[in-house]
C-alpha cells in the first residue's frame, strides 16, 4: 500500500506540525515568511505543499501531503486532492471563526474532489480555548451531502504535536479507506436527507 493523505485547513491549524509529528522522514516543506495578515498569526507559512512519509508494517507507507491554508494558494488544493486517497481537515478551535472555517474548507474541498474520498476532521488548539464541545462541528458536517450509506465524518480532538493523536487520525482514515474499497458508493445524499 502506498497512499497519499492530504492535510488541509486554515492557516495555523497545525497541518505542517501534524505532518512533522507523524512523518518518519525529514519533512519537505515549502515555507516562506508570511507577508500578509498571516504574519499576525505566525512567522512562516506554507506556500506550495509539505510532504512527509509515515511507514507502516510490511513495507506499506502513507505519504503525508500538506496544503497551504491561505485561499490565494487554492490552486494547490486541487492539484494535491487529485493525488490524495483520503483527507485530514484540521480546524483551529481557538479561532472565533472555527465553525465558519470548517464549513468553508469542507464545502470547498468536497466540491473540488473528482470523486468522494474518505475524510476526518481534527480539532486542534483546544487547550487555548475553553468549551471543547465537538458537537457543533459534527452538527455542521451532518448538513453536508455525502454518499448514501456513508456514516458521519469523524471529528476528533487532536494535538498536532502528539504523535499518538495524529496517528489515531491517520489510522482511522486508513480504516475508512479499507471500507470504501469494499463497499460501492451510491450518489451523494442531499443535505438533511435520510441516510
Amino acid at each position: 500500500m502506498d497512499w497519499a493523505i492530504l492535510f488541509a485547513g486554515p492557516v495555523g491549524a497545525g497541518k505542517t506540525q501534524a505532518i512533522r509529528t507523524a512523518s518518519d522522514i525529514d519533512v519537505v516543506a515549502t515555507e516562506a515568511a508570511a507577508t500578509d495578515e498571516t504574519a499576525l498569526l505566525k512567522r512562516d507559512t506554507t506556500v506550495a505543499m509539505d510532504m512527509g512519509v509515515m511507514r507502516l508494517d510490511a513495507g506499506d507507507r502513507i505519504r503525508l501531503l500538506g496544503a497551504p491554508g491561505q485561499d490565494r494558494f487554492d490552486f494547490m488544493w486541487d492539484i494535491l486532492l487529485e493525488q490524495a486517497r483520503g483527507l485530514v481537515l484540521l480546524v483551529d478551535h481557538s479561532r472565533p471563526s472555527a465553525l465558519e472555517d470548517l464549513r468553508f474548507y469542507a464545502e470547498r474541498l468536497v466540491r473540488s474532489a473528482t470523486s468522494w474520498i474518505p475524510w476526518v476532521v481534527g480539532v486542534t488548539h483546544v487547550d487555548r480555548s475553553p468549551n471543547a464541545e465537538l458537537g457543533a462541528y459534527r452538527a455542521l458536517l451532518d448538513r453536508l451531502p455525502r454518499p448514501a450509506g456513508i456514516g458521519p465524518v469523524p471529528v476528533l480532538e487532536v494535538d498536532a504535536r502528539d504523535r499518538r493523536d495524529v496517528r489515531a487520525l491517520l489510522l482511522g482514515l486508513a480504516a475508512m479507506l479499507e471500507v470504501a474499497q469494499r463497499v460501492p458508493l451510491r450518489a451523494a445524499a442531499a443535505p438533511g436527507a435520510a441516510r
